[in-house]
């Protein structure tokens, strides 16, 4: 009898790495990166054609998804998913290409995920704080 787990649960069980929330957060960014960021947007003409985003777009569409959605805790939710890298993000891609819930092209390779930015500096916030004088306020 075959097998009605959904392959995420299955992927879950098998590579227990990662929080369910960190591929759910993966397929959304990907939506972002394609439809806020424009990114794949030279896919071609055929409307049923994939579009392609890489592995350096994508952890730059994570890293603003997750400042927008998180603000200054991006990074503290994303390691409480499992997620210190985006070298982490290449795994989670990767493992959702295995299981067929994702694609990639013959060019695409786990690796274009490593060191695209360091976490302690991309989701670093600049905080700017000014004083009012007295006399303005």
């Amino acid at each position: 009898m075959p097998s009605s787990v959904h392959p995420i649960a299955e992927l879950l069980r098998r590579d227990r790495r990662y929080h369910f929330d960190a591929y759910v957060f993966v397929f959304e960014a990907l939506r972002y990166a394609q439809e806020k960021m424009g990114l794949g947007a030279e896919a071609p003409a055929d409307e049923q054609a994939e579009r392609h985003v890489t592995g350096q777009q994508l952890c730059e569409a994570m890293r603003r998804y997750a400042h927008e959605q998180y603000g200054y805790l991006a990074k503290q939710v994303l390691n409480h998913w499992g997620v210190r890298s985006t070298s982490d993000f290449g795994e989670i891609v990767f493992n959702l290409i295995k299981i067929g819930q994702m694609k990639k092209t013959a060019d695409d390779r786990r690796e274009d995920f490593d060191d695209v930015f360091d976490f302690d500096e991309g989701f670093q916030h600049s905080f700017q704080i000014s004083s009012i004088d007295a006399e303005e306020a």
